[in-house]
């Protein structure tokens, strides 16, 4: 009996691959497994690797030594402790976003989630929770999914960590960030945050990793932090998948944190 269900499941794959082969989740060409990219599109990735700025995240372009800052982290210290992303903001990074968020791609998760799971892998192992980056009702009505909910939903999976993706609200229907300036961001998502008054045991006294899929000028990350620290979180550390990199906001065409 164990063998012929054995034997169903191998014909049932094999029957999925023939009729849903895999393709690469950039260019949509044949690759030999599912959730993965061809050569091509690995190429035109630039994943972030040391050495970075220890609390931004943001790439060197040579080695500075450990625990060296950027000059944006010391001209102004962001309320979050930490920041990490994969990927910078480019190229087929920026598809797989908008792929995700505007074109209903949850299959793109694994793969995204995957990569955020091994460039934020020291502030998954501090965390006691994992909160998104919620939406407003409104907006998620509309969307039908969070892709920050999606995105730490895996990582919480995977990592054996708490989620808690109702503690965080957005009380604010704020507009789209895309073609705001920073300073008119942080206008756009002043006070948009709270803790829900139910959930706030969730992280009370507990370090929370914050998941958002992008990270432009920090505007929605440090407006999220600080309703997180005034409903008791001991700190916050930030986890996306993209960031954009120094000067490239003119450039800019999405991205909420």
């Amino acid at each position: 009996m164990h063998l012929f269900k054995r034997g169903r499941a191998a014909i049932t794959n094999s029957l999925g691959r023939l009729l849903f082969p895999a393709v690469c989740a950039g260019c949509q060409s044949a690759v030999t497994r599912a959730g993965s990219v061809c050569p091509d599109c690995w190429g035109k990735l630039r994943f972030i690797e040391r050495p970075y700025c220890e609390v931004l995240g943001l790439p060197f372009s040579y080695d500075l030594g450990r625990g060296f800052l950027s000059a944006e982290a010391i001209a102004e210290p962001p309320p979050f402790a930490r920041l990490r992303a994969a990927v910078l903001y480019q190229d087929l990074a920026a598809h797989l976003v908008a792929a995700l968020k505007y074109g209903d791609r949850t299959d793109l998760v694994p793969l995204m989630g995957g990569w955020m799971r091994r460039a934020g892998a020291e502030l998954i192992a501090d965390a006691d929770v994992v909160v998104p980056v919620p939406l407003h009702a409104g907006r998620l009505w509309r969307r039908r999914f969070n892709q920050s909910a999606e995105l730490g939903r895996h990582i919480a999976r995977h990592s054996g960590v708490a989620f808690a993706p109702l503690a965080l609200k957005r009380v604010k229907a704020t507009r789209s960030q895309v073609g705001l300036g920073q300073k008119q961001r942080q206008e756009n998502v002043r006070g948009a945050f709270r803790i829900a008054d139910q959930r706030r045991f969730e992280i009370e006294g507990r370090r929370v990793l914050l998941v958002d899929d992008v990270f432009t000028t920090g505007a929605t990350a440090a407006s999220a932090t600080r309703a997180l620290k005034r409903g008791g979180a001991r700190d916050v550390d930030v986890l996306v998948f993209a960031r954009v990199g120094a000067g490239s906001l003119g450039t800019l065409a999405g991205g909420s944190a």
